[in-house]
Order: C-alpha cells, then sequence, then structure tokens
C-alpha cells in the first residue's frame, strides 16, 4: 500500500513489469492512497496519511513499514522473510509512506520495520525497488537462478 495516485508511467511500468513475474505462490497488489493536499503543517500531512492507511488496513494484516530507521536487509534475508509471511496466513501489507515518510501511528501498528537504503529514495521509485526486491526474493524461494550472490 502506497500513498500517492499520480506516479509517472515509468514507475507504473516498471511495477508492473516486476508484479507479473511472480511464481503462482505469491500475489503482489499494489492499492494507492491518496496524498493530502499539500500543507505547510508535515505533521497533519503525516497524521493524515496516517488515517488513510490504517483505514484501509484488517486486524489480521501482518504490517510491515519501510522506514528509514527500520531493519537493513538482504535479498535472502527478506526471501527467509517471505517465508514466514506465506506461512502466516494473513494478508501482508507493506507500507510506503508519503514524500515526508510514515506517521506514528502507522509505524505503531507495524509488526515490523525494514529500511531498503540508507539512500534517501523517492517514494515513487521504492514501488519498483519493492517490486523487484521481493520478485527476487520470490525467485530465490523458487530456486531460480535470477538470484545472484
Amino acid at each position: 500500500m502506497s500513498v500517492g495516485s499520480k506516479s509517472p508511467v515509468w514507475v507504473q511500468t516498471g511495477y508492473a513489469e516486476y508484479a507479473k513475474r511472480f511464481s503462482r505462490r505469491v500475489r503482489l497488489s499494489l492499492e494507492e492512497v491518496p496524498a493530502p493536499k499539500h500543507h505547510s503543517d508535515l505533521a497533519k500531512i503525516k497524521s493524515q496519511e496516517a488515517e488513510k492507511l490504517l483505514a484501509r488496513m484488517s486486524g489480521d494484516d501482518w504490517v510491515v513499514a519501510l522506514d528509514e530507521c527500520g531493519e537493513q536487509t538482504s535479498s535472502t534475508q527478506l526471501a527467509a522473510r517471505l517465508k514466514v509471511w506465506q506461512m502466516q496466513g494473513a494478508g501482508v501489507v507493506i507500507l510506503i509512506g508519503g514524500a515526508n515518510g510514515l506517521g506514528d501511528a502507522v509505524l505503531a501498528r507495524a509488526n515490523e520495520c525494514i529500511s531498503l537504503s540508507k539512500l534517501t529514495l523517492p517514494h515513487y521509485l521504492v514501488r519498483v525497488v519493492v517490486a523487484e526486491a521481493l520478485y527476487r526474493a520470490d525467485s530465490i524461494n523458487c530456486g531460480h537462478p535470477y538470484h545472484r550472490i
């Protein structure tokens, strides 16, 4: 689930390319939450985004927040996590915040928090990076040679 609904065509194309490659064991879908109108109060924006994200989650969902302060993970570690998520039987929701990150309420709701990089990445680009990372993890789990160590 991602904040923002006006991603550039190249982001949509990149995301779609990886989303169609997954094995039958993994279903990847993107749910967009419209970003609130620009406001000078960043805390208010993050709070509004958090409300929208939380409203779309089920109490049973396993929530993974993407945040710069989250745990760094490798492709093989993500593959192991993916296996665990699949075994849980609950929906897994990976959250991508807006331009200002995720609000405190969302971070508090998250079951785990992951950082994709120490670099600051544009939130629309993160959609493609996450799709590729999950595809790579799925490929590792399937024994496909896509992953090179």
